[in-house]
């Protein structure tokens, strides 16, 4: 990712709303709507309008948005959908509905940018039905569908989900069809890369870019092919499409399939212990530091078998932290002893030393950049989607388990309360009649 894409300028909001911190809040105090330059624009309303009603408000939270290294307590109101706007009060007779969120946290909407939600195909699941533990409002399919499953995604998926979804394009043509049965890219002929191509570059609005998967059981004989045909396809597909590769026990050196990765490109399961590693030896890849430092995105992708605490631990004290933090959450990883829920995960890098602004960002507004489709994705700026994820911060010594049975101790861990997409809450009035979304 290019620093002009990554780098969001803090708004006037957060710098006029901070100092009001420290004094009460008033019933009459001005609503800041001032907007970071470049960011999402309000649709439908102006937020200075000094009468304007806004639908949703939730009060008393403890926000936090890193994206304008904002933290404090705040009301946001919610206009169309969007942030209308975040004040250190809001008066009651603004809003037509009103949720107190006393001692809460809240941030933007989780952003989980490897997923498989994608019901009805291999290991997907039902995103809006997760919604209670996971607190993600807008999550990626890592790869679910490939060419010929691509309508299971668009049509079933895509087409019924609250959740915003994306997917990334499995350059398999039966995507993960199979489960976890014998590797989808076994047979190299499925490897098609024009009909990869094609449905990449079809549908510019759902799909980010190829999916490959590099693991000895999934790829056999065929070594680093299909990565370099998930290139191929990628580059064909356009300009800046970029490639998420999956790693985890990968045939050979693993610094050949790293110089392969592009800036922009994504690998994901970075610290996955499950076999010829990033950290061998107790040292991180000269490959994989490398990788890091040319903007290749490095995603945490837990999953049921890809996190290891003795390999993410060094890795991000040698110089690959993870600029992403997702959960590779399915039907099979659901179910075991790490439980990769994006709330949980995040708790996990909170044990390991990142402070809960840093937890969030890569939570939010990072994935957010680099899905790139929607002005103010991850953020709770005026005019970005008003998607809330309103989750409690629990202080206590916490054990989290990884993939290869370690354990960590924490002192706290967030447990989701309530999340909002689109100024709707799921699970909870106030529901508008008809429910449209």
């Amino acid at each position: 990712m290019d620093l002009s894409r990554r780098d969001f300028l803090a708004s006037s909001t957060a710098a006029a709303a901070g100092g009001a911190l420290a004094g009460p809040a008033h019933a009459q105090a001005p609503i800041h709507v001032a907007q970071a330059a470049g960011g999402p624009s309000p649709r439908g309303f102006d937020p200075a309008d000094a009468a304007l009603k806004y639908e949703l408000v939730v009060a008393n939270g403890d926000v936090l948005d890193p994206s304008q290294k904002l933290r404090g307590k705040r009301d946001i109101g919610i206009r169309y959908g969007q942030i209308a706007a975040i004040a250190p009060s809001i008066p009651a007779d603004r809003g037509v509905q009103r949720i107190d969120v006393t001692g809460k946290l809240v941030t933007p909407g989780l952003v989980d940018l490897h997923t498989h939600f994608c019901p009805h195909l291999g290991l997907g699941l039902p995103p809006d039905e997760l919604v209670g533990i996971t607190g993600t409002t807008t999550a990626v399919s890592a790869g679910d569908a490939g060419w010929h499953t691509w309508g299971v995604f668009r049509h079933l998926a895509l087409a019924s989900s609250r959740t915003r979804l994306f997917s990334f394009v499995h350059i398999s043509s039966i995507g993960l069809a199979g489960g976890l049965a014998p590797g989808e890219m076994l047979n190299i002929d499925y490897a098609n890369v024009d009909g990869c191509a094609k449905v990449v570059a079809e549908n510019p609005d759902a799909v980010l870019g190829v999916k490959v998967r590099i693991t000895d059981a999934v790829v056999g004989q065929n070594g680093l092919e299909p990565l370099r045909r998930a290139l191929r396809a990628a580059e064909m597909a356009g300009k800046g499409v970029p490639v998420m590769c999956h790693i985890g026990a990968a045939p050979g050196n693993l610094a050949d399939l790293l110089d392969l990765l592009r800036p922009g490109d994504i690998l994901t399961h970075a610290y996955s212990g499950a076999g010829n590693n990033t950290v061998q030896g107790g040292k991180l890849l000269p490959a994989a530091r490398a990788a890091k430092q040319r903007g290749v995105v490095i995603d945490v992708g837990h999953g049921g078998g890809s996190f290891d605490f003795t390999v993410c631990e060094p890795a991000m004290q040698q110089g690959m932290p993870p600029d992403t933090i997702s959960s590779d959450i399915h039907s099979v990883s659901i179910n075991t002893p790490g439980y990769p829920t994006l709330p949980w995960v995040m708790s996990k890098f909170l044990a390991l030393g990142l402070s809960l602004e840093e937890v969030v960002a890569r939570a939010t507004v990072e994935p957010g950049k680099v899905i790139g489709r929607v002005p103010g994705l991850g953020t709770l700026q005026v005019g970005a989607p008003a998607d809330l994820a309103i989750m409690d911060v629990v202080d206590g010594a916490v054990e989290f388990v990884d993939t290869r049975k370690n354990t960590r101790t924490g002192k706290r861990k967030l447990v989701p309360y309530l999340t909002i997409r689109g100024g709707r809450p799921f699970g909870r009035p106030p529901l508008p009649t008809p429910f449209v979304y």
